[in-house]
């Protein structure tokens, strides 16, 4: 009697709860300390006009719009994700963007950086944050398409590429955006260390990269004031001696210190948290972790830090078990991304290294940074169906030409 083969199951059937599920908590609990952080500037005289719920609602509407861009891309074939022609168009729409935001009169200033356009309904885009998930995406579709050339050939398959990235990597030096420039930087080399070249090379990068971010800031601090921007420079000083310049210019990092202190194992309590009553700026941005320890205190942000490393893992890991190139590379260049975020924004933070402007995944308020996130995490979820899919398809074949032949 002739066997029939079993249906497949829904796309939605391989969907994959360990990347879902922390990225849902991990936003949730963003959307509760923004309002943590924000609620308070009704009390200010310069910020009375805004409600407690301004930025939560912000935060809770890119959310939202979050949501459905990873049901959109979830959705959509991998085949389609591995277009060149598409990720091109992609790369050209965000320069235009980046164009406009540095020479139009639609840029919008802020902290010493161009790096916003103003959109109506009084929200703004950040196009960097869009070149970051882009420049992965485009990497990976770029090497996945000359594995075979990569190991024998590998920088002579990758000048093209790094030129063009490097014109990215200089229109976002002229907003001056230094903290977006290295994130950028930093993602390009991990890419070219998992695109499947010499071993070699991942060891050089791994002793050499700590030592060169050391050196590059000592010279800095000592020879760049003549060529750095202003607030970079100051960033620099600031970060070599922060309480020399505690009421002034050192005020973030001493203020960010402060409310670390104060938080202790257990936290103050939800809401509770002193320094973000107007005397850490940027406390819903930048240093939204440093409030995360002041309330909830050292233990829960030990945990929140491990859901987020968790969720990375299982990204990562994703990329490790694919059979697909194009598949491999785009999770691993994610986890990538994520890391990256992390360690720049807290070495900032904790005053390992300068800092730099860069949010914290998921619990920083900013609608550009969670929506490009819940992207890369949409298209981490794409991909790990689509080779769940292919392995139960690959089994099917398999037990039905045995029970054929029997």
């Amino acid at each position: 009697m002739a066997q029939k083969k079993v249906p497949q199951p829904s796309k939605w059937h391989y969907l994959d709860y360990s990347i879902l599920i922390p990225y849902l908590i991990l936003c949730v609990i963003g959307i509760i300390m923004v309002y943590s952080s924000t609620s308070y500037l009704q009390y200010l005289p310069a910020t009375k006009d805004i409600t407690p719920f301004s930025y939560a609602r912000n935060q809770m509407f890119f959310f939202f719009l979050s949501l459905v861009a990873i049901a959109f891309i979830f959705r959509m074939k991998t085949a389609i994700l591995e277009r060149q022609r598409l990720i091109k168009w992609v790369l050209i729409v965000i320069f235009g963007l980046l164009l406009l935001t540095r020479f139009s009169s639609f840029g919008v200033e802020v902290n010493g950086a161009r790096g916003w356009l103003q959109l109506p309904g009084g929200f703004r885009l950040q196009p960097v944050e869009f070149l970051k998930i882009a420049v992965v995406w485009y990497l990976a579709v770029e090497f996945s398409r000359q594995q075979k050339m990569i190991k024998t050939a590998f920088f002579r398959t990758t000048k093209i590429k790094l030129l063009i990235l490097a014109a990215f990597i200089g229109l976002v030096m002229l907003q001056p955006d230094l903290g977006g420039a290295i994130i950028l930087i930093l993602l390009i080399g991990g890419m070219m260390l998992v695109s499947g070249q010499n071993y070699m090379w991942a060891w050089a990068a791994m002793i050499g990269t700590p030592i060169l971010l050391r050196l590059g800031t000592f010279l800095s601090i000592h020879f760049g004031k003549n060529i750095l921007p202003a607030h970079a420079y100051q960033r620099l000083v600031n970060f070599a001696d922060p309480f020399a310049n505690a009421k002034d210019q050192g005020m973030q990092m001493v203020q960010s210190y402060y409310a670390i202190s104060n938080g202790g194992l257990f936290g103050r309590g939800l809401g509770n948290s002193l320094q973000k009553r107007g005397y850490l700026p940027e406390a819903h941005t930048d240093f939204i972790f440093s409030i995360v320890v002041e309330e909830l205190g050292a233990l829960r942000a030990i945990l929140i830090l491990a859901l987020l490393f968790f969720l990375i893992s299982r990204i990562m890991l994703v990329g490790i078990r694919a059979k697909n190139p194009f598949h491999s590379l785009l999770c691993l260049g994610i986890g990538i991304l994520f890391m990256t975020q992390v360690f720049i924004n807290l070495g900032g933070v904790l005053g390992l290294i300068p800092l730099t402007g860069v949010t914290f995944p998921f619990l920083s308020q900013g609608g550009s940074s969670l929506l490009v996130l819940s992207i890369a995490v949409g298209m981490a979820l794409n991909i790990s169906a689509a080779e769940k899919r292919d392995l139960t398809r690959i089994e099917q074949d398999r037990n039905f030409k045995v029970l054929t032949i029997k």
